[in-house]
């Protein structure tokens, strides 16, 4: 029972883990990647869409993205999804493709950029401590239950400890490349 407790835990651990990589990949840095666009949706025929089941999501040069959509007449339609997401960027229709230009960072955004990377992995934390303390709580259900010993709580207490403890060490390496990532010119 305490190995599934255990398990269950780090898989849960590592959902979040997961999770902060995504959020942080939405982040941008000065450099454009094509999975910046993922998280956007466009209506397709009155149903909300990935970009990436509309059209192809490429890297036009050093500073662009570019987006060929797979039916012309989506153009408007990505174009305004990219301009009213919350990336503050500015696409533009250029032939058949629509163009993403990259704005440089400024100081003052990658440091608000930072704030909100730390603020995304505080929540990670949390989450980290919210799936300890819940693994902790079934441990003393058990032993209330007189389904384990008090050794057995204690000693699966403290690899649970070990396992937030790993996590949460992971969560702060992620931080800091992003960290790095962002403030780099």
């Amino acid at each position: 029972m305490i190995v599934e407790i255990k398990h269950s835990a780090e898989q849960k651990m590592q959902k979040s883990l997961e999770a902060l990589k995504l959020d942080f990949s939405k982040v941008r840095s000065g450099r454009p990647h094509t999975g910046l666009l993922d998280h956007i949706v466009v209506d397709y025929y009155g149903a909300p869409t990935p970009i990436k089941q509309l059209a192809n999501v490429i890297l036009a040069d050093a500073r662009t993205i570019g987006v060929v959509p797979w039916e012309k007449k989506l153009m408007a339609a990505i174009e305004k999804a990219i301009r009213d997401s919350d990336l503050g960027l500015n696409p533009s229709t250029v032939g058949e493709m629509v163009r993403v230009p990259m704005p440089a960072l400024t100081e003052e955004r990658r440091r608000d950029l930072t704030k909100i990377v730390k603020a995304e992995a505080e929540n990670a934390r949390i989450a980290m401590r919210n799936i300890r303390r819940d693994s902790n709580a079934q441990l003393k259900e058990l032993l209330k239950d007189k389904l384990i010993a008090e050794d057995d709580d204690r000693r699966g207490q403290e690899e649970i400890q070990k396992l937030t403890n790993h996590y949460i060490a992971e969560v702060d390496k992620l931080l800091q490349l992003k960290e790095s990532e962002l403030m780099a010119v």
